[in-house]
């Protein structure tokens, strides 16, 4: 496994299945890092909460980052690799919160290569939609674009993931 993966994809793609499976296969271990803000007040993102953890099972040990992910990724550094699930939600949070996510994002760009253990970031792919209709999805739209694309170019590899199969699209042979 490469030491920092990015798997991207769209809702219900498969992309935390295939992350979760890249995780566990060098040591059938692995730390979960959740970016879901645990004070989930709606009963569909419990829902949700609930089936990762459910599918996850007891060879994980999970740590919450909401919004610290630099510090999760300090305080996680070992010998187990890290799947950091989701990204975009990461990115929610920080914009609700008001933080300077651009700063956030460039912190966690330089980061990444300083891990010592492997870590895989799940992120989705938005861009693909119609142009939102009110200014904040469309902020959110670009800064999720921004993100990813600054992610994608601080990790050894890229995958993207479309009805359940995934391809790799970094490193490739492209020159551009």
């Amino acid at each position: 496994m490469e030491k920092s993966i990015l798997v991207t994809g769209g809702a219900r793609s498969g992309k935390s299945a295939l992350a979760e499976r890249m995780a566990l296969s060098p040591k059938g271990r692995a730390i979960y890092l959740a970016t879901a803000d645990l004070r989930a007040d709606d009963d569909e993102m419990c829902a949700r909460i609930a089936e990762h953890r459910a599918r996850r099972g007891a060879a994980w040990h999970d740590l919450h980052a909401p919004r610290d992910l630099c510090g999760a990724l300090r305080e996680s550094d070992g010998d187990l690799p890290r799947l950091v699930d989701c990204l975009t939600l990461w990115l929610s949070n920080l914009m609700l919160d008001g933080a300077d996510w651009r700063t956030e994002g460039e912190t966690l760009a330089r980061a990444i290569p300083r891990q010592n253990a492997p870590v895989i970031f799940v992120t989705n792919e938005v861009g693909y939609g119609v142009v939102p209709d009110n200014r904040l999805a469309r902020e959110f739209r670009d800064a999720a674009g921004w993100l990813n694309q600054r992610i994608a170019a601080a990790c050894d590899e890229v995958w993207l993931t479309v009805a359940g199969c995934p391809l790799k699209v970094k490193p490739n042979d492209s020159p551009y």
